[in-house]
Formats: C-alpha cells, sequence, structure tokens
C-alpha cells in the first residue's frame, strides 16, 4: 500500500477512490464462501438462496450493498475535490478516513459489533461530506 500520506492531494485522492472500489468487493468473498457452504445449487437461483446462508453471510450481503451505496456518493465527492483541485491536507485525511472506515466497516458488521459498524458508517459519511463540502467552499469563494 502507497503511503498516501507523502503522495500529492491529487494523487492522494484517484488512489484512495481506487481503494474504495475494491473495498466494495471485499464483502463479497464471505458471500461467496458462504454460497460454497450451502452448494452448488444456490448458484442457479442466487438471490433465493439468501435465506439459506449462514448469518455471518448474510451480514457480509448487507455490507457489500452498502458498500455500492457509499461508493457512489464517496466518488462524487472525491471527483469534486479533484475538479476543484483543493490541495488541502483535510482533503487527503478525509479520503483516506472514508476508505480506512469502510474497509473496517464490513469487519464490525460481519462480526455482529453494531455499534462498530455505525462509527465506521458515520465515519465515511462524515468524510464524503467533508469532502463535498469542501468543494463547494472552494467554488464559492469560501
Amino acid at each position: 500500500m502507497p503511503n498516501l500520506s507523502a503522495l500529492p492531494i491529487q494523487a492522494t485522492l484517484l488512489t484512495c477512490l481506487v481503494m474504495a472500489a475494491i473495498a466494495v468487493y471485499v464483502p463479497f468473498l464471505l458471500v461467496a464462501y458462504g454460497r460454497l457452504q450451502i452448494g452448488m445449487e444456490a448458484i442457479a437461483q442466487p438471490r433465493a438462496m439468501f435465506v439459506k446462508l449462514p448469518p455471518y453471510a448474510q451480514r457480509a450481503t448487507w455490507a457489500h450493498q452498502n458498500a455500492f451505496e457509499a461508493f457512489v456518493l464517496f466518488t462524487a465527492a472525491v471527483l469534486m475535490a479533484y475538479v476543484t483541485q483543493i490541495t488541502s491536507p483535510i482533503v487527503a485525511g478525509a479520503a483516506i478516513a472514508h476508505v480506512s472506515a469502510r474497509l473496517l466497516y464490513p469487519l464490525f458488521y460481519v462480526l455482529n459489533i453494531p455499534l462498530g459498524r455505525s462509527l465506521m458508517f458515520a465515519v465515511g459519511s462524515l468524510s464524503t461530506a467533508t469532502l463535498m463540502g469542501l468543494s463547494l467552499m472552494r467554488v464559492y469563494g469560501g
């Protein structure tokens, strides 16, 4: 993993965007493992087999779905910061915090630790909002 704090802000943003895209699929590895435990008949009807999954794989499915939702907003926020060419270390910190939180989120979800999951969701959301807010401030001269 690159030392993100040593990269230029714009490179940090793009690197975090790629890492966030990869993080979307981290929980799916556990879903796939859960599917293997059910057997090959689950492949024919992947949505119908959800109720047959072990509880950890069900939670991993929900974490995977939530990761897509968070990624969409984070992508918009990163692109806003990138286009407005913000060079504040706060921007880099927000992007790194988002990726870190989104990597921990599925862990807490799968282990069924609601407080940890909620805190990681909040950190990720706040990071996205920070990127968007700073971008808007840059555009409107604030």
